[in-house]
């Protein structure tokens, strides 16, 4: 992946986080997904007051891209409104994203300084994935 993309997607992850709903923790998150062929999708977490009905950016930026007929990802970018600390995905998110690709790379932007503070794959965070043996789409 060319350097301008992934500086692109950068850019969009702390870009969209300010339209995160998070009136309950204050917690903003934005998630930019790229395609195996550069496009880029974005997700913010949405915050519900049935806590379980919540939903991460993580998992947004994914279901939209689904939403729109794209099933192959390369990349996710994430940026929280944590000042000066990368944020790790949930298990959740974790999980979908093995779903569609288990060695993802994942790109953790501190939203500070804008700088990226940690770049590896899932494999690297989640390396023991559930892995369903019936038939796929």
């Amino acid at each position: 992946m060319n350097s301008g993309l992934l500086e692109k997607a950068v850019a969009s992850a702390l870009k969209i986080r300010e339209n995160a709903y998070a009136p309950f923790s204050g917690f903003k998150v934005g998630a930019a997904l790229i395609t195996d062929d550069g496009e880029i999708y974005n997700g913010v977490n949405v915050e519900n007051s049935s806590f379980g009905a919540t939903v991460c950016a993580e998992r947004n930026a994914i279901f939209s891209a689904v939403t729109a007929g794209r099933r192959r990802f390369s990349t996710i970018v994430i940026a929280s409104d944590l000042d000066g600390k990368a944020v790790y995905p949930c298990g959740i998110c974790c999980q979908v994203m093995a779903d569609f690709n288990p060695d993802m790379r994942i790109v953790l932007v501190n939203s500070g300084t804008g700088a990226v503070e940690q770049d590896c794959t899932l494999k690297d965070i989640f390396p023991q994935n559930f892995e369903f043996k019936g038939d796929k789409e």
